[in-house]
């Protein structure tokens, strides 16, 4: 590919380089690679609209391709820059579905369901583009998980598998989106085999950036699913394929790192951590918790940190606490509101009850349990005394009314 400097392309469009520049920054042209300080933009890029003009204005009312082939338009290096999710919001105006569907997605990552759910149906209602309606579909499915809505979810699968795909290439973005809403409730069965291998060939390198996260709770799951008996593979039991998982997320971290996609690195970290904590390494857990909170603080991405307080325990309210006493609330308030809805929806979708009334301390005992771990193992984790173990056993049992071995139908 034939790549010109700013320079050359601010003369053949017409404009200042100045302009250029800022049109590189915002990901308004296609292609645009950055060397240092400098900007490549290849030979046949198209001129972005100007959404300050008249013609501009109108054309963002229509439908138009988004910035990025993608439907996970927040994961994307628009984004790169912790403390600018508004104004890259504000700057998508040339392209309103495409400001729309970012603005649901910070939106969701705060857990502003209600504004998710708003943004989604407009999508859905307004036959937006083939990556839009799967975005919505998922915003939708979201809003699902929070809500504990089976129809809603179940809905949302729909919008899915009806985007108006043109190819093979649409249609295995469109399975990929499927299966990234059944992660969401640590089910893996639909994922492609493609994907199930690490190969992200099939969809566009926008959405490589997703497509990492996405892998990463895959592979997080599997080992969970592994770790408490659910799920059987040759060779492995317990938490072995557990203290493997970190092996492949630490390099796919450093990538979201060097391209600055600062959603994808955030779900990154605390998949790590989740991996970290479940087979007792908490100080490496913190580590990435720690550049967690660094990266979604400064826009309060509460939501995001509510989500992963269900796989953390209490690690992300340990280290929250002493950093900012007022996100340490919001993110209890809205952790609530998130485990009593993905409980519901998790429970209606598999076929059993989710336990919600379980303390933090009692929920961590019967997971350690379902992890096939010993009272004394228990009791060396958690620095408890092996009473007290058998104790919180004795009450897990008496409030699902399940023994020991079937503790992981409830978590």
């Amino acid at each position: 590919m034939e790549y010109l400097k700013i320079e050359e392309i601010a003369q053949k469009w017409g404009i200042g380089v100045r302009r250029v520049q800022l049109l590189c920054a915002d990901g308004k042209v296609e292609g645009a690679v950055r060397f240092g300080r400098s900007w490549m933009v290849p030979a046949d890029a198209a001129k972005p609209v100007d959404g300050r003009t008249k013609a501009g204005r109108t054309l963002a009312g229509g439908d138009m391709p988004l910035p990025r082939k993608t439907p996970f338009l927040y994961m994307t290096d628009l984004y790169h820059t912790p403390g600018t999710a508004d104004s890259v919001g504000e700057g998508l105006s040339y392209n309103h579905e495409a400001q729309v569907l970012f603005e649901a997605e910070v939106a969701y990552s705060r857990g502003d369901v209600d504004k998710v759910y708003e943004s989604a149906n407009y999508l859905l209602g307004k036959h937006s583009g083939f990556y839009a309606v799967l975005s919505a579909g998922m915003l939708l499915a979201m809003c699902a998980i929070w809500k504990g809505d089976i129809n809603m979810w179940r809905r949302a699968k729909i919008h899915i598998s009806e985007a108006p795909a043109k190819n093979d290439y649409d249609r295995d973005t469109m399975q990929l989106a499927i299966s990234a809403v059944d992660i969401m409730l640590y089910s893996v069965q639909s994922f492609p085999k493609w994907f199930q291998i690490g190969c992200f060939e099939p969809i566009h390198k926008d959405a490589y950036p997703a497509a990492k996260v996405y892998y990463a709770k895959f592979l997080y799951a599997i080992a969970y699913s592994v770790a408490t008996g659910t799920l059987k593979l040759p060779g492995a039991e317990g938490l072995y394929v557990m203290t493997a998982v970190p092996h492949t997320l630490e390099p796919l971290i450093c990538w979201a790192n060097e391209r600055n996609t600062v959603m994808s690195e955030i779900y990154l970290r605390l998949t790590c951590a989740a991996a970290y904590h479940n087979y007792g390494n908490d100080q490496e857990a913190f580590r990435h918790i720690d550049k967690a909170l660094a990266l979604a603080l400064p826009d309060r991405l509460y939501g995001v940190l509510a989500e992963y307080c269900r796989a953390l325990d209490n690690l992300i309210e340990k280290r929250l606490s002493l950093i900012d006493q007022n996100a340490w609330n919001e993110v209890m308030r809205l952790y609530k509101i998130y485990n009593e809805g993905w409980s519901k929806l998790s429970g209606a979708v598999r076929g059993k009850t989710i336990l919600t009334t379980l303390s933090d301390k009692e929920r961590e005992v019967a997971k350690l349990a379902a992890f096939k771990m010993s009272n004394q193992e228990i009791a060396d984790r958690l620095n408890l005394t092996i009473p007290i173990v058998k104790q919180a056993i004795r009450i897990i049992s008496e409030k699902s009314g399940l023994p020991r071995s079937s503790f992981a139908a409830i978590l």
